[in-house]
C-alpha cells in the first residue's frame, strides 16, 4: 500500500476497459491544465469542450456533470500532491519535512484556482471538496509528524499542534499566490522555522514528544 493510500487520499477507481481509462485519464489531465488558474464558475461546459477539443457529451459519459468532472481533477491533483510530499521516507527527517512543505507550495502555485477551492471548501459547502481538503490536511499531519518523531500515532496534543500550524500554512499559502513578494525558498524556509515553534511549543506541554535537534533553540 501506497502512502497516499495509507492516508486516506488516492484517486478514485474508475471501472472500464484500459481504452475507456486511458480516456478518462486523458480528459482529467487535460481538465487539469484549464483550471490551473481558472475557477470552477469562470469556465462553462461549452468552454471546456472547446478547449479540450472533444464533445461535450463525452465529458457528460465520464463525468456526469461538471461538478463531477471538476471534483475528479481536483482529487487526481491532490493525490499527486500528497504522494510526492510523501515519498521521501529514506531522506533524514529534516529533509523530508522541507521536501514536503516544498511539494505543497508548488502545488499551490502551478494550481492556484484548485487549491483555492480546496482550501475554502468548494462552491459553496461542498462536502466531497471538504472531505478533501480534510483528507489533505490529516495526511500533511502525519508526514510532519513521521519527519519529526518517527511515526504518525501522535498524542492528541501533538495532533492538534500540527494540525494548526497546517491551518495557518493553508492562510498563508493563501495570502502567497495572491500577493508573491516571497520567492518559493524563502516562503518555504519560514513554514519550516514557524513549524520548528510548534515543535518546541508540543515538547513544552508534552516533554515524551522531544523537538528534533533542528528545532530546538540550541540545535
Amino acid at each position: 500500500m501506497n502512502s497516499s493510500q495509507q492516508r486516506g487520499i488516492e484517486r478514485p477507481r474508475a471501472r472500464g476497459t484500459d481504452r475507456s481509462l486511458a480516456r478518462r485519464a486523458e480528459l482529467i489531465s487535460i481538465g487539469r491544465r484549464l483550471f490551473a488558474d481558472t475557477s470552477y464558475d469562470t469556465l462553462s461546459m461549452d468552454d471546456i469542450a472547446k478547449q479540450a477539443h472533444v464533445a461535450k457529451g463525452l465529458i457528460y459519459y465520464y463525468f456526469k456533470s461538471k461538478r463531477g468532472y471538476y471534483l475528479a481533477i481536483v482529487e487526481d491533483s491532490v493525490a499527486d500532491l500528497i504522494t510526492h510530499a510523501a515519498s521521501g521516507l529514506r531522506l533524514p527527517p529534516v529533509e523530508r519535512v522541507q521536501r514536503t512543505i516544498d511539494c505543497y507550495l508548488r502545488y499551490a502555485q502551478d494550481n492556484q484556482a484548485a487549491y483555492r477551492t480546496i482550501v475554502s471548501g468548494g462552491v459553496g459547502f461542498d462536502t466531497q471538496v471538504h472531505a478533501i481538503r480534510d483528507g489533505v490536511r490529516e495526511a500533511i499531519v502525519a508526514t510532519i509528524a513521521e519527519g519529526a518523531y518517527g511515526r504518525s500515532d501522535i498524542a492528541p496534543v501533538v495532533r492538534m499542534g500540527l494540525f494548526g500550524w497546517v491551518c495557518g500554512v493553508e492562510g498563508a499559502t493563501l495570502d502567497w499566490i495572491d500577493r508573491p513578494g516571497l520567492d518559493r525558498d524563502t516562503m518555504c524556509e519560514l513554514l519550516v522555522k514557524m513549524l520548528g515553534g510548534a515543535l518546541r511549543a508540543i515538547e513544552e506541554i508534552d516533554p515524551s514528544y522531544a523537538a528534533p535537534a533542528p528545532a530546538r533553540r540550541d540545535g
